[in-house]
């Protein structure tokens, strides 16, 4: 059964059902109201206000004209006064209470609207049938529920105003039409009509309205708001460029990839639109309790009436006053929004910050992760090596090794290829001219340098290929106790020199496993590299636990090794052979630079391909869910206490004349209930003092012995 974006009431899903389609998803609604407060919230937010406006004039009067005044003249003009806030200021919520009766479904309309009408009705009964009834009239308690209430929703649209994530309304600001290139000329183009393939201008200081590539020209963009990046980035040719960012600087001439709901922020809006229907598992039990919440309220409100009103001898007024507290202190939206609005708050202060949960339950699983295994290349490591050493056979010629290898590397496209050229470029020496290159894949590449064969080889394939390496023996054992790579220049069958390459750690590698350790989170590099590779990179990184030499099928049984023995496994990668252990894992955290099917098969997408995104991930999820177990023990302790107390527990103690302000005070507490619960799931925004969380820090144990290792 869907449940109300708003009130979290579960609702039917018929085909009388209120409903509203956005972005291709259907959502159902309890009342008018919801739906309103949904489609348009500021126009419902000034609906309230204009309400408010007539409510709080009027049921001031009203309590002066009772307390003040007092006469039966005085009770006739209050029951005017009050018609006007029943009617008017009231207005949604009688509409929303025949939504509930059409529908055959409870909700909080209808408690109120049932609760004041029964105050109001009883005293202009006792006001025109005088000697029938006593004459005790109660506008002041139907017109100051109804605005007390209204003024409670008034607070709670303006919290959920601020709880909305920044990211999703920037979608809002995104420009209407794009100037679009074509045929050397300018024009103004509606964005719905611009494709992939596109050429756009963006002019300095104007919003990016798509997902593309630079062309041509240089600035720098605002990126702050979708990947947590407090810098403007700078953009060149080549560059990708993402809608909702601002231009800075100079023109841009942008190649257009993706339009609407395809860009990266159409999709964050699409992730947290899913994120704020979330349940997660601890909300199903306040599912249950708020879908029978309502007509169990409206049982005990008339049963407690009968009860005092018969057993207890206190009068037909007092016994609907105690009906009248009962429903409209009853708070079932408190049940309802507990999980939705923290979730909302904390998805979206995640994605501020770069950090994408794919829905509730992956936020939920994310704060209960106590240990991470990562990928090495790529991940740990950049995926771009560098050259670490080079071992000329002739001493002194490491210039003539470094050229020949450059000459056979021109024009291959490989990571240890581009590192020689990079070396070369920075060291200002020329590639030697060698011809006919030809790679050979997964062994090196072959040409021809003064009329002789040439090649740069990969060490084991050297070594098998007879090249004499006698003279290289330390330095090939020092590279590779050090974890590093390497390779061989042959010049016509004899060995010129190797070189070894090292992949460094990426930035910010360092802080995450610090971070993850200070929570009790140990990390396991998980790699296809070599064991001596991966032990180098841990003792960098101070990890102590590797898994070298792992293909997919490996990595994936060791998810679950960990998984069996009890752990709640998360697991960071970026490449094609990650994607099956990150679909494995109980949250895969997937390195927004990787490819497209790691990206997909991660739950946890890290935008700004910034390790640091896994260890505040965890913290905002632990957070998150802290805030919606506080928001259930509010809702659960609420309603069990201030229930009991308006059906009439404390009477033997205060007297039935506390239902004279008892309305009142149950109307205000109702009305600050769900504000609360919004409040207590936007102190997520605020920044979590010095790294720590909600969660306990009390420190997870590595794996035990009997783990893999």
């Amino acid at each position: 059964m869907p449940t109300d974006p708003i009130c979290g009431m579960s609702v039917d899903a018929g085909p009388d059902a209120l409903q509203l389609t956005r972005e291709n998803r259907t959502y159902y609604f309890c009342s008018t109201s919801c739906l309103r407060s949904f489609a348009d919230p500021d126009e419902e937010r000034r609906r309230l206000g204009r309400r408010l406006v007539v409510a709080w004039p009027l049921s001031i009067s009203i309590v002066l004209l009772t307390y003040g005044v007092g006469t039966r003249d005085a009770a006739f003009v209050s029951a005017g006064l009050a018609v006007v806030v029943q009617g008017y200021s009231g207005a949604p919520f009688y509409a929303g209470a025949g939504d509930a009766v059409r529908r055959r479904i409870g909700n909080m309309d209808l408690l109120i609207a049932v609760g004041t009408s029964a105050a109001y009705g009883e005293s202009l009964a006792a006001l025109l049938l005088p000697g029938r009834l006593p004459p005790v009239y109660y506008f002041d308690a139907s017109a100051m529920i109804v605005t007390l209430i209204l003024t409670g929703s008034y607070l709670e649209h303006l919290t959920r105003l601020r709880a909305g994530s920044a990211v999703r309304r920037l979608g809002e600001l995104l420009p209407a039409e794009a100037w679009v290139v074509r045929d050397g000329q300018e024009q103004p183009v509606p964005l719905a009509s611009v494709s992939a393939g596109d050429v756009i201008r963006i002019r300095p200081g104007a919003r990016i309205p798509v997902d593309g590539a630079v062309r041509s020209g240089r600035s720098s963009a605002e990126e702050a708001m979708l990947t947590g990046e407090p810098l403007p980035v700078a953009k060149a040719p080549g560059d990708p460029v993402l809608a909702g960012t601002l231009n800075r600087e100079g023109p841009l001439e942008v190649e257009v990839r993706s339009v609407g709901p395809d860009t990266f922020v159409g999709q964050v809006g699409a992730l947290l639109s899913e994120a704020e229907m979330g349940r997660v598992p601890l909300q199903q039990l306040a599912d249950r309790i708020a879908s029978r919440f309502v007509p169990c309220v409206l049982l005990i409100a008339i049963g407690a009436a009968l009860a005092w009103g018969l057993a207890g001898g206190i009068g037909l007024s007092v016994a609907i006053l105690i009906f009248v507290t009962v429903a409209i202190t009853a708070c079932p939206c408190a049940f309802g929004i507990a999980t939705p609005a923290a979730i909302l708050v904390g998805t979206g202060r995640a994605a501020e910050q770069g950090i994408l949960f794919r829905g509730g339950d992956a936020l939920e699983r994310t704060s209960r992760v106590d240990l991470v295994l990562a990928d090495k290349t790529g991940t740990l490591t950049t995926s771009e090596p560098t050259v670490a050493s080079l071992q000329p056979v002739a001493p002194g010629r490491e210039a003539e090794l470094l050229s020949r290898a450059a000459g056979l590397s021109r024009s291959i496209d490989h990571p240890l290829s581009a590192a020689i050229r990079r070396e070369a470029s920075r060291r200002g020496v020329a590639a030697e001219d060698v011809t006919g290159l030809v790679a050979d894949p997964g062994r090196g590449v072959r040409g021809s340098w003064n009329g002789r064969p040439v090649a740069f080889l990969r060490g084991d394939v050297a070594r098998a290929e007879g090249v004499d390496l006698t003279g290289m023996r330390e330095w090939i054992a020092s590279a590779e106790t050090a974890g590093d790579s390497w390779s061989v220049v042959v010049d016509d069958g004899s060995a010129v020199g190797g070189i070894s390459f090292r992949a460094t750690i990426v930035p910010g590698a360092r802080e995450a496993v610090a971070a993850l350790s200070d929570e009790g989170i140990p990390v396991v590099i998980v790699t296809g590299d070599s064991e001596a590779a991966a032990r180098r990179v841990a003792r960098e990184l101070g990890i102590t636990s590797v898994h070298a030499n792992a293909d997919p099928a490996t990595k994936v049984a060791l998810v679950e090794r960990y998984r069996g023995q009890g752990r709640t496994v998360g697991f960071v990668g970026d490449g094609i052979n990650d994607a099956p252990a990150l679909s494995a894992a109980d949250v895969g955290f997937a390195i927004g630079s990787g490819t497209e099917v790691a990206r997909e098969a991660g739950q946890v997408l890290l935008v700004r391909s910034d390790l640091r995104g896994v260890p505040e991930g965890i913290r905002l999820a632990r957070r998150t869910v802290a805030r919606v177990r506080q928001n259930l023990r509010w809702a659960i302790g609420y309603n069990s206490v201030l229930i009991p107390v308006a059906a009439g527990l404390l009477v033997p103690w205060l007297g039935p004349g506390m239902y004279r302000w008892l309305p009142i005070v149950g109307a205000l507490a109702m009305g600050l209930s769900s504000t609360t619960v919004v409040l207590n799931s936007l102190s997520l925004r605020r920044p979590d003092r010095a790294g720590t969380t909600s969660a306990a820090r009390s420190p997870s144990p590595a794996p035990t012995a009997g783990a893999p290792s």
